[in-house]
């Protein structure tokens, strides 16, 4: 059985349903991320699995224990939120010893919401002296000597690490974050996309993100759960959805803009507004005269002497270690990256462009 497995959940608000019928497993260890746009049902999942809500239908299953009617407190599940919910009249120390001291008196809470300070969690082995546990966590998230400081001193950078350290140290059996990155500006939210998931696996707790970001989501998550309208659309590893979405709106909420009707012709071609195209040998085609939608990968898009597709630079923008580039090719537009390695075309000049087979994938 999984670590975590989710049932035919539902639940809806004002008879509006948000959640319909959403069913994922996470493994023990495993970090997960619920991707999809604004109300597609994330953060209702995030509350239900902290038992902050209950669904309607469906169940939740923990290590083997059935949560879904568990009271919140009892559950081993930490949400750790956005905005951190630091206490600003503690120190750093006194914010990551908060869970462990609650801990000790039967509950734990962080106090953003009331009925969250029933919210956080119990753990099953007794609690450690609580004094070497803060120096741990603060050391792991990388604020060694940290303890002392007023957190109203801090950067957004240092206060996410603290939340952080609040969330790890009760030895939580589930870690929920809420877009534990949204607040941070580009640079520290880079390197906190690498730093971050070293520090869950170096622990080994379970965790589950949100966001909205596919690039973050990519990054964070051995497994990629989305969401769309309150269920789930894929689900898989960050290189298996990215590579072959289900259908036309995952392609289009990943960032995947080259997308043609096309109609199958032959056991290894169709037809598109930019020609008849082969796919790759392994590609999976319905039946010729069979109609939908091809996806061409912008990474199977190259300029070469003398190829078949010939397109207008109408669009070309320098991204550090890469060119994005856009080409109109009799009306159809093609989107795609170039690296460093040889000169991008340059805008309004007219190129042939090759495209790879194992880019082009059928969409039903």
């Amino acid at each position: 059985m999984p670590f975590l497995d989710l049932t035919d959940l539902h639940k809806s608000y004002a008879d509006a349903p948000l959640l319909c019928g959403v069913t994922f497993a996470v493994e023990r260890g495993e970090i997960a991320c619920l991707l999809g746009p604004s109300g597609s049902g994330k953060t209702t999942l995030l509350r239900i699995l902290a038992g902050l809500e209950e669904p309607e239908a469906g169940q939740v299953w923990l290590d083997g224990q059935d949560l879904t009617r568990v009271p919140a407190h009892k559950r081993g599940v930490v949400l750790m939120f956005q905005d951190y919910a630091l206490f600003p009249h503690k120190t750093v120390a006194e914010n990551v010893a908060f869970g462990l001291r609650m801990q000790e008196k039967g509950k734990w809470g962080m106090g953003k919401e009331k009925e969250v300070k029933e919210a956080l969690p119990l753990t099953r082995p007794p609690s450690p002296p609580i004094r070497p546990r803060v120096e741990a966590m603060l050391a792991l998230v990388g604020l060694e000597g940290f303890g002392a400081r007023d957190v109203n001193s801090l950067s957004g950078g240092e206060r996410q690490r603290v939340a952080l350290a609040r969330s790890l140290a009760p030895n939580p059996r589930l870690l929920l974050l809420d877009e534990p990155l949204g607040a941070l500006d580009r640079n520290l939210r880079e390197r906190l996309l690498e730093e971050l998931p070293a520090i869950l696996r170096q622990v080994g707790v379970t965790a589950i993100t949100v966001t909205h970001d596919q690039e973050e989501a990519f990054a964070l998550a051995d497994r990629v759960i989305l969401l769309h309208e309150g269920r789930v659309v894929q689900q898989g590893t960050p290189e298996a959805v990215y590579a072959a979405p289900t259908n036309a709106w995952v392609a289009r909420f990943l960032g995947l803009q080259n997308l043609f009707p096309a109609k199958v012709t032959g056991a290894r071609q169709v037809e598109t507004s930019l020609g008849l195209l082969d796919v790759a040998d392994t590609a999976v085609l319905p039946a010729p005269g069979s109609e939908g939608t091809l996806l061409i990968h912008p990474w199977g898009i190259r300029p070469a002497e003398h190829a078949p597709l010939r397109g207008r630079v109408i669009q070309r923008s320098f991204h550090g270690s890469y060119y994005r580039l856009e080409l109109d090719c009799n009306g159809a537009h093609l989107s795609f990256t170039q690296g460093l390695r040889q000169p991008a075309p340059a805008l309004g000049t007219e190129s042939t462009f090759a495209l790879d087979p194992a880019a082009l994938r059928w969409l039903e």
